[in-house]
């Protein structure tokens, strides 16, 4: 696999909307199916040289044809050798957050690759993975096209994970010492932070991280991912949603809940803790 260099670049044409091979970050063509030469993973072959596209190429998403502009931000660090699935999830899912990656919009692997720089296969991987979680839907001979949400799915979202967090929390406010929530103390302070810079991924980052910290106190290692799970799909924009650092009267409020719960987990307050989950999971961004 090549070591990429470029990532999602912010403006410029992405070289879709032609029927024919886009261009490599290497400058070499590409196919549906990868870069020239590469064997076929499915389908068969018509006259030398086209490739009859198969089942298999369908589901990866390999075609870019009728593919709108991406217009995505560079990933904050280079995409490296090691762990370049990863990476590129990572990057992926903050274009989610942010909006980068619009509702109802199709991509497909290898464009979006060329952003990257690197191979098809990380990233369809990173979309494959994605659409198991509930993010993107495969459309056949095309790519990937990132679920459209309303207001009811947030709010279905937002009343499970208080079905499952706010009894847990109850049950360690009775039972975790003072001293074990006042360690929590600098994450609920980082959410804050990061809800003053305006940037939904950021925040999302570290709102993420104090619900799981909270919920690791209870031991249970399969409710944090559960929880964290519902948590990152309620994360994605809504359909309409524009791109970019939205919102930050709306995040710098969600974070305050956080150090107001913390206060009132440290000193016991059992009533303030109940209405402040259930303010906080009402009012869930």
């Amino acid at each position: 696999m090549r070591q990429g260099t470029k990532g999602f670049a912010g403006t410029g044409d992405t070289g879709t909307g032609q029927g024919g091979p886009a261009a490599g970050a290497d400058g070499g063509a590409r196919t549906g199916a990868g870069r020239v030469g590469a064997p076929a993973r499915s389908g068969t072959r018509g006259r030398e040289g086209d490739a009859v596209p198969g089942r298999d190429d369908a589901v990866r998403g390999e075609h870019t044809h009728s593919e709108p502009a991406a217009v995505l931000p560079r990933p904050r660090t280079p995409v490296q050798r090691s762990s370049v699935r990863g990476q590129v999830l990572a990057a992926l899912r903050t274009a989610l957050v942010t909006g980068d990656l619009r509702p109802g919009v199709v991509y497909s692997a290898p464009v979006l690759a060329e952003r990257f720089g690197v191979s098809a296969t990380p990233v369809r991987e990173a979309m494959q993975q994605l659409a198991l979680e509930g993010a993107v839907e495969v459309v056949p001979n095309r790519g990937f096209r990132v679920v459209e949400r309303g207001d009811r799915e947030l709010a279905e979202l937002a009343e499970v994970r208080a079905l499952i967090e706010v009894p847990m929390v109850l049950r360690l406010a009775r039972t975790v010492p003072a001293e074990r929530w006042a360690e929590l103390r600098p994450l609920a302070e980082a959410t804050i932070r990061a809800a003053s810079s305006g940037c939904r991924a950021t925040y999302a980052e570290s709102d993420r991280a104090f619900h799981r910290a909270v919920l690791a106190l209870a031991g249970n290692e399969q409710l944090v991912r559960i929880a964290e799970d519902l948590h990152r799909r309620a994360q994605w924009p809504l359909v309409g949603a524009a791109p970019g650092p939205l919102g930050r009267v709306g995040l710098v409020a969600d974070a305050h809940q956080h150090t107001a719960l913390l206060d009132a987990l440290i000193a016991g307050a059992q009533d303030a803790v109940r209405s402040l989950l259930e303010e906080h999971f009402t009012g869930a961004v």
